[in-house]
């Protein structure tokens, strides 16, 4: 199974609570027993909420938001904690454009250097395209392959041409979309938004059955090139380490692909009594992170057992 890795579905906007706007910047309030807020997109934006915390703070108090903890990051690089909120180290994947040949050459391995070719021996095209209607239904034909990727049920498996074209116009005016074609048929594609001078992967994903032609690999490669071409400094791809550090195919993907753990500052500022207390005992971040590794890697290959057994 290819790995693929996207932002979790959206849901329908009639059912979506209005817009709350803190400091400049739009908020989502998430969670159950402890409601987080948190900056919507928040790797996607071209503020930085890192600049001034504060008044994003004083904002959710004076509107009385329904939020007992809320959360936000800095960004590589600045990477040296500067503020004074209880926090955490969090951690993204990146790429340092430091030229092409630098990547294909020392970052890449043999094996990965080989996929890459494989892809162009095997006839496929990756280029730059434009979202229109034709590619939107392309990234549909993908979606709709399997219910189940890497163990678990897919949240885009089953969505209308409709619903596929609004998920992926967000920050179309600052994103690259890239599609790998065998002929006319897309296998794959990927989405990057330009933040600044660097750019976030949004999305990558490819048809399980066109696997052997390895259109992640060549996807991969091509979104260097172009970062290269337009000077941006770091190529992320969300993050790096996931799950307490179990193996993960995701992870293992990226550092084939030349991505480098880089950790940086998680806060969480308690908003409400339940938030302090949630914050004193470790609880921000939610149980499973207070169990052991052994138990978390026994669930997941657990979930993934019944999740392929539903698939068959």
């Amino acid at each position: 199974m290819s790995p693929a890795e996207s932002s979790p579905a959206a849901k329908d906007s009639s059912r979506k609570p209005a817009p709350i706007s803190a400091g400049g910047f739009e908020i989502v309030v998430t969670g159950g027993w402890l409601k987080t807020a948190g900056i919507r997109s928040e790797g996607y934006i071209q503020g930085d909420p890192a600049e001034a915390p504060g008044q994003i703070i004083a904002d959710l108090k004076s509107k009385g938001v329904r939020a007992d903890v809320f959360t936000f990051t800095q960004r590589v690089p600045d990477v040296k904690p500067r503020h004074a909120y209880p926090m955490r180290w969090d951690n993204v994947a990146a790429l340092p454009i430091l030229g092409y040949s630098e990547w294909w050459e020392k970052r890449l391995n043999q094996d990965t250097r080989r996929c890459v070719r494989l892809a162009s021996k095997r006839g496929l095209d990756v280029r730059p395209v434009k979202f229109d209607d034709a590619f939107c239904e392309g990234i549909r034909q993908i979606y709709n392959e399997t219910p189940i990727r890497q163990g678990r049920k897919f949240w885009h498996y089953g969505k209308d041409l409709e619903t596929v074209k609004r998920e992926n116009a967000s920050f179309v005016d600052e994103s690259e979309f890239l599609g790998a074609y065998l002929g006319e048929e897309l296998v794959g594609f990927l989405k990057m938004v330009y933040v600044g001078n660097t750019a976030n992967i949004m999305q990558i994903i490819s048809k399980m059955s066109h696997y052997d032609k390895k259109p992640m690999n060549a996807l991969m490669a091509k979104a260097v090139e172009i970062c290269n071409e337009r000077k941006v400094t770091h190529l992320f791809y969300r993050k790096y380490v996931y799950h307490k550090g179990l193996p993960d195919s995701l992870t293992e993907f990226k550092r084939r692909n030349g991505f480098e753990q880089v950790d940086i500052p998680r806060y969480f500022v308690p908003l409400t009594l339940k938030g302090r207390i949630a914050v004193a005992l470790g609880l921000q971040t939610g149980v499973t992170d207070l169990l052991p590794a052994k138990v978390v890697a026994a669930g997941k290959s657990l979930r993934s057992r019944l999740n392929r057994g539903r698939d068959q």
